[in-house]
């Protein structure tokens, strides 16, 4: 059912916005996968079995996003997934990624709530502590031809109204998808958009309370 085709990573450093520089770059990571779309050109009533396939692709593109980031996991301030879905697809398809994309980031920065609950429809548990991602990871999803790019979300990991911190990141994967493929993408950032200065919530002011909101 997962078959790989190409996957894409991308890197930036962003050193100042015409002002002065900061006292580091912010750094905003994303990788794509470009697969084959089971269900491309039909309809499917049941497509949860992609879903679990997925898990594992999650897990290895979380780990390598970080690892081409270079950075400290404690450094990852902010995440955001999405998907571009082949013309031959539909946009349910994109969806798929919602849980093994979201939680293979969160469970990599330290999240311990209870996955298995969450797919079951029980809600999520809230047994983390602060700092260990316990927001919803924000998505986006289209149905686009080769070449197509998307703007991925990206909100803070425990407190998804750090105003400082929302941003999104451009990613396009050349040529990718065709008809019969879907671009599962994920994407992080090391914090605050460079002269973030519109007021809200700091992140370093994050209560418990905040993050489980």
């Amino acid at each position: 059912m997962i078959e790989i085709r190409r996957i894409f990573t991308q890197v930036e450093e962003i050193r100042h916005e015409f002002g002065p520089p900061p006292p580091e770059p912010l750094i905003r990571g994303a990788i794509a996968v470009v697969m084959t779309n089971p269900y491309a050109g039909r309809y499917e009533a049941d497509i949860l079995p992609m879903m679990k396939a997925l898990e594992p692709v999650g897990v290895d593109m979380a780990q390598r996003l970080l690892a081409a980031m270079d950075v400290p996991r404690e450094r990852i301030a902010t995440y955001g997934k999405g998907s571009i879905v082949g013309g031959a697809g539909e946009l349910e398809h994109g969806a798929l990624w919602h849980v093994p994309g979201g939680y293979a980031m969160r469970e990599l920065l330290g999240w311990k709530g209870d996955r298995a609950a969450y797919m079951a429809g029980q809600g999520e548990a809230k047994t983390g502590q602060p700092g260990n991602a316990l927001s919803i990871v924000p998505s986006t999803k289209k149905v686009g031809p080769p070449g197509a790019a998307l703007d991925v979300p990206l909100t803070n990991i425990n407190a998804s109204y750090v105003r400082g911190q929302f941003d999104a990141m451009e990613v396009r994967v050349p040529g990718s998808p065709a008809a019969d493929e879907i671009v599962f993408i994920l994407a992080m950032s090391t914090g605050y958009r460079v002269h973030a200065r519109v007021g809200g919530l700091l992140a370093e002011n994050i209560s418990q309370w905040d993050g489980q909101r």
